[in-house]
């Protein structure tokens, strides 16, 4: 799990929730690699699709968009 500083909870608190009390959103990093299916619950991100870790500190992030979409394919 990777608990996110008050400038992205700043900027996920304005965005809709995919489901009671979680937010699905895709992270890009800045190097150009993204992951899509991370869920944050309360500002912590808890799940990153395909890992069994989150594979990035939060100074690799360049920007975390709501998308709530589970998976690539959806």
């Amino acid at each position: 799990m990777l608990r996110l500083s008050d400038k992205w909870a700043t900027v996920l608190a304005g965005e809709r929730e995919t489901g009671m009390g979680y937010q699905v959103v895709t992270v890009r990093l800045k190097d150009g690699r993204q992951f899509a299916g991370v869920t944050v619950v309360g500002g912590i991100i808890s799940r990153v699709a395909g890992a069994e870790s989150v594979p990035f500190a939060e100074e690799e992030i360049d920007g975390i968009e709501v998308t709530h979409q589970t998976n690539r394919h959806e």
